[in-house]
């Protein structure tokens, strides 16, 4: 299977898949995830940062990073930076970054919830791309529902 443009990240024992357009936020998302999630006493390693492969094994999803540039993440104003990771994750959420577009928002698609990838359903978040990476790091890990997709 092709690699697709997203990052990836584990937390305790579930794997996050963020997607987005290019430029986006998904290297900031992911780093500010990993942050948060440590902050806040869980365990949480990069997966993968611009290439993530996806893979089905049975009714899981597995994420994998690209094996040229694992523990290796992009920081604005910093470059490439390395950083502690996992080769692999099984994935239990999705989070789709948006654009700005307010009637995309306000008119979800019916299983707007979820993703098809790989022939499996994964819970998915949508968030408006310029939403804070720090705040929607703290919001991912607050969030009651989504702390039992997560945990």
């Amino acid at each position: 299977m092709p690699y697709l443009h997203a990052s990836a990240v584990v937390i305790g024992e579930a794997g996050v898949l963020i997607r987005g357009p290019s430029g986006s936020g998904k290297s900031a998302l992911a780093y500010s995830l990993i942050a948060a999630a440590e902050e806040s006493g869980y365990f949480a390693r990069l997966v993968g940062d611009d290439r993530v492969r996806i893979s089905s094994h049975g009714e899981r999803l597995i994420s994998h990073g690209h094996a040229s540039i694992l523990g290796k993440i992009e920081r604005c104003s910093q470059g490439v930076i390395e950083v502690p990771f996992l080769a692999a994750a099984v994935l239990r959420l999705a989070v789709q970054l948006t654009g700005t577009d307010e009637t995309a928002l306000r008119y979800p698609e019916p299983d707007h919830d979820h993703i098809l990838l790989a022939g499996s359903k994964l819970p998915c978040l949508s968030v408006r791309q310029d939403a804070a990476p720090a705040a929607l790091s703290l919001a991912i890990l607050a969030d009651l529902r989504l702390r039992r997709i997560i945990f």
